[in-house]
């Protein structure tokens, strides 16, 4: 039983294979700078042998047609599968479901019709996502094919989390409320949190902790995400590589004034430019955190702001929780920098929290508690996994179709 895993950007298509029966990654593999004069391809499969082969090449790839066509030749001359007929199903990574959609479904005319209506509330993200379901479709028209949406783990955030302060009508007719994102991501963690406590996920309060490029920290409570920090777009929230985060909304007001910034460059400014970047001209974690140990300020207070949006977000959700019995850290930077889980959870002993410095260190690739025995708080490092949980997904759903 084999799923095919996509995920669509706007030059780019990333995919995994997975034989579904035993959970092993059978191909992995990433398409870039399609339309470009250059493409590049990469790919790491398990070979009849047992042994891990990678490739990558660079060749003219010029839409996402081309690349899903290079993706399944490559895929089948080198035995991961004998053809796009082989698969069970196919899932698709959908940024913005918006609240039409509150769970995985099924791919049909409808489906696309709804998230073509959706692109007024992610315009980089769900065109793209879009080419690679029509594309997978053409290629492979009988295989079930299905949409797993990053917003809607958070559909069961209560209408007063997710309400802005605004006239109520914005919302009843431009949809303009909370919607959150890493959905995906939250879900996965939160279910191996519950499997490695040992507990039923329906008597667990978790705050989970997904830091990456992008960056997002949501309250569970019964493995129901309660409240989250992206908003309506990516936007708002934690400090991200880019992104700004929280900010006062009337500093576009004032920009657009006193610098005639235009609505394009405002959205480019907050988006692209701003975050860790704007603060110190970088937006990788591992050179932040070097440069900030060679004496560089920028990066040194890059990193502070970047650690104390995260321990305000935790102590908000402590609150809105009363209490979680475990902190989760997962995505690239919360599995891989112990510092930042360091300083994020320093100077938090009356709430519960208290980080063992020796655990922290430790790098691993399985889950880890990192909190000390004094601490009535569990911590955790949970690698995440959003392409499993795509397929664990897909399967279910076709599953439960066919049957």
């Amino acid at each position: 039983m084999k799923i095919l895993v996509l995920n669509s950007g706007s030059s780019s298509l990333k995919f995994q294979l997975f034989n579904i029966a035993n959970l092993d990654v059978l191909a992995t593999g990433l398409v870039e700078q399609i339309g470009e004069d250059e493409s590049i391809f990469r790919m790491k499969f398990t070979a009849r042998s047992g042994r891990i082969e990678k490739i990558q090449t660079t060749m003219v790839i010029n839409n996402h047609k081309q690349a899903i066509e290079t993706m399944a030749s490559l895929l089948i001359e080198n035995r991961c599968m004998t053809g796009m007929a082989e698969l069970t199903g196919i899932g698709h990574r959908v940024v913005h479901g918006g609240d039409a959609f509150h769970q995985p479904v099924l791919i049909d005319s409808k489906v696309i019709d709804t998230i073509k209506n959706l692109i007024p509330l992610a315009p980089l993200h769900n065109p793209a996502n879009l080419m690679g379901i029509q594309e997978a479709r053409h290629r492979a028209p009988r295989i079930p094919q299905v949409a797993v949406f990053d917003t809607a783990f958070h559909q069961t955030i209560p209408k007063y989390s997710f309400i802005y302060g605004l006239p109520y009508e914005l919302y009843e007719h431009q949809r303009v409320r909370r919607y959150g994102f890493h959905g995906t991501s939250h879900h996965y963690v939160a279910k191996e949190a519950a499997q490695y406590l040992n507990q039923d996920i329906t008597k667990l309060k978790l705050i989970s902790m997904h830091l990456g490029n992008g960056t997002s920290c949501t309250a569970i409570d019964q493995g129901k995400s309660i409240d989250t920090s992206m908003g309506m777009t990516p936007l708002e929230g934690l400090i991200m590589g880019t992104r700004c985060g929280d900010i006062d909304p009337a500093i576009p007001f004032y920009l657009a004034r006193e610098k005639g910034m235009s609505i394009q460059e405002l959205d480019d400014l907050l988006n692209k430019h701003s975050g860790l970047k704007g603060i110190c001209g970088n937006n990788d974690m591992r050179s932040i955190i070097e440069q900030g140990k060679q004496g560089d300020t920028r990066s040194q207070l890059a990193l502070d702001i970047f650690c104390q949006r995260i321990k305000k977000y935790i102590g908000a959700y402590l609150a809105v929780l009363n209490g979680a019995d475990a902190l989760i850290f997962t995505g690239g930077i919360g599995e891989n920098a112990p510092l930042v889980r360091a300083q994020s959870c320093k100077n938090m002993e009356n709430l519960g929290l208290i980080l063992d410095p020796k655990k922290n260190a430790i790098r691993t690739d399985h889950i880890q508690e990192i909190q000390t025995i004094s601490s009535s708080m569990k911590i955790l490092v949970i690698p995440t996994n959003e392409e499993l949980e795509i397929a664990l997904q897909t399967v279910q759903l076709v599953n439960n179709y066919s049957s």
